[in-house]
Parts: structure tokens; C-alpha cells; sequence
């Protein structure tokens, strides 16, 4: 499963090709969002929050979690697009595919925050607070340290192989 630093880096690469550009195409391959297009809207932010990553276009939030086989894919087109792609977002020359995503949802903007509210800081984020960290991992002591590393909910974006390294 990515580290929350690789989704941080992709967020970092959508946000350079798809920020401030207007959708062309956006296929979303999804069968409750199937009918949803974000086409003639522009791309306002791409950010991650731990493994989540939320493209924010017009009122709406393109919620995804790579899981463990999930990657985020831009290129110029014309490239195939992978028949494992669960949404397609295309914006002038570039174009991002969503492929083998184990999360893929549409949310109102000013709700998608709901998505992560169970996390705990974000290592990456802005808003990355070192004291509410160590007082999380802190509160249950008789809880062995790798457990308690990869409980999203004390901090967000550790997986297995920084756990792996740290204990």
C-alpha cells in the first residue's frame, strides 16, 4: 500500500498538470457516479490528506484512495487508457487516469472534508501538529508501537514500510 508521502507526490504531479485548466473529458467509470460529469468545470485544487487524495473541481470533490494496487497516471495524450481505469480526466494536451483505485468517490466540496475526519495529523499536511501526534500514540501505552503507527486515526499517512523501518 503507498505511503502517504507517495500520494502526497501525486497529488504534487496532478496539481502541476491539472490546476487552473478546464476539464475536457471526465469519465467516470464508477456505476453510482457514472452519470456524473465534471467536463466545461475547472480543476481548483488537488491535495492529499494521509493516503487520500481529493481533486476539487467547481462544487465538487474527487475523492480517492490508491489502496494497494491504485496509482494516478498523467500523461499527453494519446495514450490507451488502461481498461482498469475507474475515471478519466482529461484538460487540453494532458490526461489522468485513476486505474485499480480501491476507492472512488464523487463528494460536494463543502462536505469532503467528512471523508477524512477520522484521521489524525497529517505527517505531510499543513496543519501537522507534533504535540497532538505524540499525545495519540501516547494514549494507549500497553498498545505495541507498530499497531498504534498504522492506526490512521493517530496519524495519518504511515504504512508498512516506515512501520517496518521504525520498529
Amino acid at each position: 500500500m503507498p505511503e502517504g508521502d507517495t500520494v502526497w507526490h501525486t497529488a504534487a504531479v496532478l496539481r502541476q498538470h491539472l490546476v487552473g485548466r478546464t476539464l475536457t473529458r471526465c469519465d467516470v467509470r464508477v456505476p453510482r457516479y457514472a452519470t456524473v460529469d465534471l467536463t466545461g468545470q475547472a480543476v481548483d485544487e488537488v491535495l492529499s490528506r494521509g493516503k487520500h487524495l481529493f481533486i476539487r473541481v467547481g462544487r465538487a470533490s474527487i475523492h480517492s484512495h490508491l489502496k494497494m494496487d491504485g496509482s494516478w497516471r498523467v500523461s499527453e495524450r494519446p495514450v490507451r487508457v488502461d481498461h482498469r481505469a475507474r475515471i478519466v480526466l482529461e484538460a487540453g494536451p494532458v490526461r489522468a487516469v485513476g486505474v485499480d483505485l480501491g476507492v472512488l468517490e464523487i463528494l460536494e466540496r463543502d462536505h469532503d472534508g467528512d471523508a477524512v475526519a477520522h484521521l489524525g495529523p497529517d505527517l505531510l499536511g499543513e496543519d501537522w501538529d507534533a504535540a497532538l501526534a505524540a499525545a495519540n500514540l501516547a494514549a494507549q501505552p500497553d498498545r505495541p508501537l507498530a499497531q498504534a503507527l498504522l492506526d490512521q486515526r493517530v496519524l495519518a499517512g504511515i504504512g508498512n514500510v516506515y512501520c517496518n523501518e521504525l520498529c
